[in-house]
């Protein structure tokens, strides 16, 4: 079918339930991108990468977004197309295809023509290596200089330091992800550039690949300057999340324990002068005083806060019926079946299969 601006190229082919590959990808305001980026995606998938769905979310655009990609889902079988009540941003958009995404391996991608689909067989190939999970790494990029590649290269960096995860490129929506992996991976707020650190708190075995980064042939970026502040809030709850999320206590407790102590010390100090040198500890140490009873009671309101913190953790983990820890298979011995176990742990439900 020809391409038009009313009427997108379509390819017809029949639409199978034992699905291998989903490609998802969100949609805002992207009109003039989704005929060609669908033709792209079937290019590369059709005879290679089958059987194969797409997923395709529109983030409530005000454009023809939404009767683009519903021509495309009239007309092929394999599109499932997901309009969101209103603008949630990428991360919900993405929760949202992860969720109905029923492939074993699910790719994701921008629909703005930034990331190439002809870059899908490299992480494809990676992913069959072994790992969980693949990330593209624009190593090249074409983005202006000041505004995003300086902010971004600060920013991975410390995403890196504060995760642990031995990644060049965090932000890119470019990943592919087996199942079971982005499953387990429950996203809020502005976390799907911290995918790869939250499932490798899980055990997640992650690679990355260099992709193509190539300059957006329509429309305008949805992001600027102001994201990279919000980055570092996320930054401080990531690493929240990964290192204190079933012992929060252990990150109240010790700031909480050097108020306390440091406003017992100086109380005792104003106690010693006012015993032993009679001094008038309203008119000389005023401030002092006012600081050592702020700091005492700042450190007992922190160890408190921690306190209810654990209670909250232990009522989320066993009301979810959650453990912390992940499994990855049990063998026993030969009087019992293999069993393999797959628990999700903070970030998901858990699964359990038996081979006989």
């Amino acid at each position: 079918m020809k391409e038009t601006a009313s009427q997108p190229y379509c390819s017809k082919n029949k639409y199978t339930s034992n699905l291998t590959y989903s490609v998802v990808v969100p949609f805002h305001n992207e009109e003039d991108s989704i005929p060609e980026l669908y033709k792209r995606i079937v290019e590369v998938m059709e005879g290679r990468y089958e059987p194969f769905e797409m997923v395709f979310i529109d983030d409530d655009s005000r454009d023809a977004t939404y009767r683009l990609l519903k021509d495309l889902a009239a007309c092929d079988k394999r599109v499932s197309v997901i309009k969101l009540k209103r603008n949630y941003g990428q991360t919900p958009a993405l929760a949202a295809g992860f969720h109905y995404a029923e492939g074993e391996i699910i790719i994701s991608m921008d629909g703005d023509l930034q990331h190439d689909p002809a870059d899908i067989p490299a992480l494809v190939e990676k992913l069959h290596e072994g790992y969980d999970l693949i990330s593209g790494w624009r190593k090249k990029r074409v983005d202006n200089l000041i505004l995003r590649r300086i902010p971004s290269r600060i920013a991975n960096m410390m995403m890196e330091k504060l995760s642990g995860v031995k990644l060049h490129d965090f932000g890119t929506t470019f990943k592919v992800y087996r199942k079971d992996t982005i499953k387990r991976v429950k996203l809020y707020g502005e976390l799907h550039r911290f995918i790869p650190a939250l499932a490798s708190w899980n055990g997640a075995r992650i690679a990355e690949v260099p992709i193509k980064n190539i300059d957006r042939e329509s429309g305008k970026s949805h992001y600027g300057i102001s994201r990279t502040f919000r980055v570092m809030f996320d930054l401080i709850t990531v690493r929240f999340l990964l290192k204190y999320v079933t012992r929060p206590l252990h990150f109240f407790g010790p700031i909480g324990l050097i108020g306390m102590l440091g406003g017992g010390f100086l109380s005792f100090f104003l106690l010693i002068k006012k015993l032993f040198f009679s001094t008038d500890l309203f008119t000389e140490h005023g401030p002092l005083m006012i600081l050592a009873m702020m700091m005492f009671l700042a450190g007992i309101q922190l160890v408190c806060t921690g306190l209810i913190a654990e209670l909250l953790a232990r009522t989320y983990f066993e009301s979810q019926n959650q453990t912390i820890y992940t499994i990855e298979k049990i063998i026993r011995g030969k009087r019992l079946p293999e069993v393999e176990e797959e628990n999700q742990g903070v970030f998901g439900e858990a699964t359990i299969k038996t081979n006989n």
